[in-house]
């Protein structure tokens, strides 16, 4: 196994230049370049204390996948429409991805309506309206947000949103847990 590569690709992982990383083992930098380079082969008491400075365990660096990389970046096409009835919410991320937050780009076309039910569910809801009006009933008030305005509130009290407008609304917004 290349441990020199392997160290620098978790350096490299953690955010931290070689130089960090040394002075925070207090080692020098060209001791480190120097591991990595495969120059010089780091006893499992070196390696250890090296590895306290990410902090990794030994036995993490070795059986760490490397080439394991989570999806970051999500385009446009790939986020999955959850919603119905002229309520566009597409989810940025996916269940795979294990998340304590689950982030929507809604849209309400004019009319959408969330239902005359109010919803009420665990956990806590934020967002913010980008574009057009949207009328939010929390808790039995009546709350019209406009472009800029912001909400935050507990997901158990009864909620439901509608487009009043003749515009389409769109919104970001964030919930935990992921359910929905």
């Amino acid at each position: 196994m290349d441990v020199g590569d392997r160290l620098k690709k978790i350096r490299q992982i953690y955010g931290f230049s070689q130089r960090e990383l040394a002075k925070r083992v207090g080692l020098t930098n060209s001791t480190i370049s120097m591991i990595e380079q495969n120059r010089v082969s780091p006893s499992v008491s070196s390696l250890k204390k090296i590895l306290d400075g990410i902090p990794m365990s030994v036995t993490e660096f070795f059986t760490v996948d490397l080439n394991a990389h989570e999806k970051v970046v999500y385009r446009p096409d790939e986020l999955i429409d959850i919603g119905s009835d002229g309520i566009e919410l597409r989810l940025v991320g996916s269940v795979e991805n294990k998340s304590s937050l689950a982030l929507l780009i809604e849209s309400y076309e004019p009319g959408a309506d969330t239902g005359t039910e109010m919803m009420a569910h665990e956990g806590e809801e934020a967002g913010t309206v980008i574009e057009g009006s949207i009328e939010v009933t929390i808790g039995g008030e009546v709350h019209r947000l406009d472009a800029g305005d912001s909400y935050s509130f507990s997901t158990q009290i009864p909620h439901r949103f509608r487009n009043r407008s003749k515009k389409t609304c769109r919104i970001v917004s964030a919930h935990t847990p992921p359910t929905f």
